[in-house]
C-alpha cells in the first residue's frame, strides 16, 4: 500500500537518523555544496552559483528545495535556474514533487498546479506515478494534504478525467480523502465535459462515504438537473438544501430561475424572483443576471410587454441594465417581425451609454433578412461598419443566407470576395453556404468554380464542403462525380463521417451498384463506422436490385448487435416482400415486428393493404384496415387511396362478369 510503506518508511528514516546523529562525521562534498547554494541562493548571487552547477544532482536539488520551504519564491527561481542554466539536465519526478509540496504548503495553487500540468502534459507523467511521487516525497519536508485536492484540481484542468477518478480512488483505497472541495472540483469538471451519467455516479459515491454537502455541491445538483430538464427534481434538491441549514447563494437562485426560464415555467422564475430574499435569510438580491433570465424566458414566450416591464424594473431596483438586457429584448422584438421596435431599442442603448457589440446587430440582421428586408439591412450594415464594429463569422453568414435566399446571389458572391479582401474570414464557412446554395439549384458547375476558387485562396475544402457535393451529385443520380468526389476527400486526409458514408452507399443503391455497395460495405465495418441508416440503406439497395436473400442475410446480420434493427428496418423488408407478391410472409414479419416490441405504423399498414390491393380480395383489403384501427394506428391519404382502389377494382370485376 503506498501510504502504509510511506509511513513505515518514515518510521525507518527517523530511526536511522537518530543512530546517525550519534556520530560525528565530517561533512561531505555535496554538504559543502549544498552549503554553498544555499548561502548564495538567499543573496540570488545567480553569477556565483553557475560555478556549483557541475555538481548538481537531482538529491541536491531537492535539498536545497526542502531547505527554501520558508522562501517559496527562492524555491521556485532555484528550480527554473537549474533547468536554464545546466543544458541537459532532466528533474527527477522526485526533485518537482518536493517543489510541489513547498509551493501547495505555502498556499501558492496557481504554481503548483501550473507545474503539475507541465509534468502531466509535458513530461507525460501519468496523474496516478504523480501520485505515487508525491507520496515518496512526503518525509522530505512538511507537507499538506491539499497537495492531493491540487493534483485532483491539475488533472480536470488538463482534461484528465480517468487520472482525476483514479486519484480519488487510489487515495480512497488507502484512507485518505480528497476534501469536498476536491469533489466539487471533479463534478463540475464532468458537467463541463458533458460526462452527465458519471456525474450522477460520482455524486451517489460522494454522499454514500459521509462527504458533507455544502452549497457549491447543492449548485452543481441543481446544475445538473436543469441541464437534464427536470424542474421539480430541481425545486426537490433546493428544498432539501433549505432543510439542511446551507443557505443559497445567488448562483443558485441564477440557476433555478433560468431552468425554469428555459423549460417555460415562468410562474416559478417570478416566485423565486419575489421571495429570493426571504428564502435566503435576507442575504441575496436578485442582480443583472437574474432580471437577464427573466427577460429572455418571456421574449421566448413571445411576452415581449413584460419583458420590458421587467426592464423597467432593473432601473427602479438601481440595477444598471447591460447589453445582454437589451440584446435580449432586441432579439424578441425583432423574432417577432417589430424591426421599428427593435431599433428604437438600439438607439436607447446608444443614449445610456451602452454600445451594441455584434450580437444586437446580428439577431436585427437575421430577422430583416427573414422579412425580406434587403434594403434596411444593408442600411444596418453600414450602421454596424460605421461604428466600427467588426462583422464576425455569424455576420457574414447570415448575410450570404438571407442575400441567397432572397435570390440576390450575385450580391452574395460580391460580399463575400469582399470580406476575403479584408481578411475578415480564413475558413470555410462562408464558402461552404454558398456550396450548399448552389447544389440546392443544381449549380453544380458554379459549385465546382466556387471549390477551385477556394484552393487559389489558399482554403482548404473540410468535411462539410465534400458532403455537400458528393450529396448534390447523388441526388443528380451523378454517382460516379460522387465517388470521384469522395476518393478526393480521403487523399486530401479528411474522415467522412457517417452522414457522408451514408449519403454516399444511397447513392450508389439507387444506380443498383451492389458490388461497389458491397465494397464500401466491408470497409466501413473493418473501421466500425455504421448505423442504422446504414444498413437499411443497403437492405433497400438489395431489395431494388431483386436480392431477396442478400437483403434477409442483411438483417440477420444487424439483429446481432443490439439497438439496430428499428420500425425502418421491417417496413422495408416489408416493401420488398410486398414487391415480390410475398404477402403472408409480409404479414408474418408484421407479427414478428410487433413481437419485437416494434409497434407497426402507418406506414406498415399502407404497404401491406396497397400490396393487398393488387393481389388479394377487397374484404381482405377492408378487414386489414379495420385490424389496423383497432391497433390505434390513424391511416393516411395513401391508405384510403389504395383501399378505394382495390374495392373499385373490385366493382368493376363484377360489372364485368
Amino acid at each position: 500500500m503506498v501510504l502504509s510503506s510511506w509511513l513505515s518508511k518514515r518510521v525507518q528514516l527517523l530511526s536511522r537518523g537518530f543512530h546517525v546523529g550519534k556520530q560525528f562525521s565530517s561533512p561531505t562534498s555535496e554538504d559543502i555544496v549544498f552549503k554553498a547554494i544555499c548561502v548564495n541562493l538567499r543573496q540570488r548571487r545567480w553569477k556565483f552559483m553557475e560555478q556549483l552547477s557541475p555538481s548538481l544532482s537531482n538529491a541536491l536539488v531537492s535539498r536545497v528545495l526542502c531547505e527554501f520551504q520558508s522562501s517559496p519564491q527562492l524555491a521556485l527561481e532555484f528550480y527554473n535556474w537549474v533547468g536554464r542554466e545546466k543544458k541537459g539536465f532532466s528533474y527527477s519526478l522526485a526533485s518537482s514533487c518536493t517543489l510541489i509540496h513547498v509551493l501547495v504548503n505555502s498556499r501558492r495553487f496557481n504554481d503548483a498546479l501550473s507545474l503539475m500540468g507541465n509534468l502531466m502534459c509535458v513530461n507525460g507523467i501519468k496523474p496516478s506515478e504523480l501520485l505515487e511521487g508525491l507520496v515518496d516525497t512526503c518525509d522530505m519536508c512538511y507537507y499538506d494534504t491539499a497537495v492531493f485536492d491540487a493534483l485532483v484540481r491539475a488533472c480536470t484542468q488538463t482534461g484528465a478525467t480517468e487520472g482525476a477518478c483514479e486519484v480519488i480512488r487510489k487515495l480512497r483505497m488507502e484512507g485518505c480523502w480528497v476534501t469536498t472541495h476536491a469533489m466539487n472540483n471533479f463534478l463540475n469538471h464532468l458537467l463541463k465535459v458533458n460526462e452527465i451519467g458519471r456525474f450522477w455516479m460520482v455524486y451517489k459515491e460522494m454522499v454514500s462515504y459521509g462527504y458533507v454537502e455544502n452549497v457549491f455541491t447543492f449548485n452543481l445538483v441543481i446544475y445538473a438537473l436543469c441541464k437534464e430538464f427536470k424542474l421539480p427534481e430541481t425545486l426537490s434538491v433546493f428544498y432539501r438544501m433549505l432543510k439542511s441549514g446551507i443557505w443559497p447563494n445567488i448562483v443558485t437562485f441564477n440557476m433555478i430561475i433560468d431552468g425554469a426560464c428555459r423549460m417555460g415555467d415562468m410562474g416559478v422564475a417570478l416566485k423565486l424572483h419575489r421571495k429570493m430574499g426571504v428564502m435566503s435569510a435576507g442575504s441575496v438580491s436578485p442582480n443583472s443576471v437574474t432580471y437577464n433570465c427573466i427577460i429572455n424566458g418571456m421574449c421566448k414566450i413571445g411576452r415581449l410587454a413584460f419583458a420590458e416591464e421587467v426592464l423597467n424594473n432593473m432601473f427602479k431596483a438601481g440595477i444598471e441594465p447591460n447589453v445582454r438586457s437589451y440584446a435580449t429584448l432586441i432579439n424578441g422584438h425583432a423574432r417577432g417581425s417589430c424591426s421599428e421596435e427593435a431599433l428604437s431599442l438600439c438607439d436607447k442603448m446608444v443614449e445610456r451609454g451602452l454600445m451594441p457589440n455584434a450580437v444586437v446587430y446580428n439577431s436585427i440582421l437575421h430577422w430583416l433578412y427573414r422579412e425580406g428586408d434587403i434594403q434596411g439591412a444593408s442600411l444596418l450594415l453600414s450602421d454596424m461598419i460605421d461604428k466600427h464594429i467588426c462583422p464576425d463569422p455569424f455576420t457574414i453568414s447570415i448575410i450570404l443566407k438571407g442575400l441567397c435566399r432572397d435570390g440576390f446571389v450575385s450580391q452574395a458572391f460580391q460580399f463575400l470576395n469582399q470580406v476575403l479582401d479584408k481578411n475578415l474570414i480564413r475558413d470555410t464557412f462562408s464558402h461552404n453556404i454558398l456550396i450548399n446554395y448552389l447544389s440546392k439549384r443544381n449549380d453544380l458547375a458554379g459549385a465546382r468554380q466556387l471549390l477551385g476558387s477556394m484552393f487559389v485562396r489558399g482554403l482548404i475544402p473540410d468535411v462539410v464542403t465534400y458532403g455537400t457535393l458528393i450529396n448534390a451529385y447523388c441526388k443528380e443520380g451523378k454517382v460516379e462525380n460522387a465517388v470521384q468526389v469522395y476518393d478526393r476527400m480521403l487523399k486530401a486526409d479528411k474522415e467522412p463521417n457517417l452522414v457522408i458514408y451514408n449519403t454516399l452507399l444511397n447513392g450508389l443503391c439507387m444506380d443498383v451498384s451492389m458490388d461497389a455497395v458491397k465494397h464500401r460495405m466491408h470497409s466501413l465495418q473493418g473501421m466500425g463506422v455504421h448505423d442504422s441508416i446504414t444498413f437499411n440503406t443497403l437492405i433497400n439497395g438489395y431489395g431494388a436490385s431483386g436480392k431477396i436473400d442478400e437483403a434477409f442475410a442483411l438483417f440477420l446480420e444487424m439483429s446481432k448487435e443490439a439497438n439496430l434493427v428499428n420500425r425502418v428496418t421491417y417496413n422495408t423488408l416489408i416493401n420488398i416482400l410486398c414487391k415480390s407478391g410475398c404477402m403472408e410472409q409480409a404479414k408474418e414479419l408484421m407479427k414478428r415486428m410487433a413481437q419485437q416490441g416494434l409497434i407497426p405504423d402507418f406506414v406498415t399498414y399502407t404497404t401491406l393493404i396497397t400490396s393487398s390491393a393488387k393481389h388479394c380480395s377487397p374484404e381482405e383489403v377492408i378487414e386489414l384496415h379495420d385490424y389496423m384501427v383497432l391497433k390505434g394506428v390513424i391511416p393516411d391519404r395513401h391508405t384510403y387511396k389504395a383501399i378505394v382502389s382495390a374495392l373499385l377494382g373490385g366493382e368493376s370485376e363484377e360489372a364485368t362478369v
